[in-house]
């Protein structure tokens, strides 16, 4: 669980950091060290761009793909329930149709 007081950065600032790990030659910690944030932090956001530049890992997914997925789910979520609900009602309809 994230503490109540984690820091949020700009995108702004996380492009300027990311460009500053690509354009200075020094490592993702001591880049981090030097801006005195988390390497952590720092990391995944590099990772994320190498990504979005086509550069990451294979299958590693980009944030439009990302964002699309989140969607996807999303909405497959609500027609799992939409589908229930026609059910109950169609179950409902072929009792009253009985009587």
């Amino acid at each position: 669980m994230g503490s109540k007081y984690t820091k949020r950065y700009t995108e702004e600032f996380k492009r300027d950091a990311i460009a500053l790990v690509d354009s200075s030659g020094k490592t993702v910690t001591a880049v981090a060290r030097e801006l005195g944030i988390s390497s952590e932090s720092l990391r995944g956001w590099y990772r994320k761009a190498k990504a979005d530049r086509g550069e990451g890992q294979s299958g590693e997914l980009t944030s439009a793909e990302r964002e699309e997925l989140r969607r996807l789910r999303k909405e497959n979520r609500e027609q799992k329930q939409t589908i229930e609900i026609l059910k109950k009602a169609t179950a409902f309809f072929v009792k009253e149709n009985d009587r």
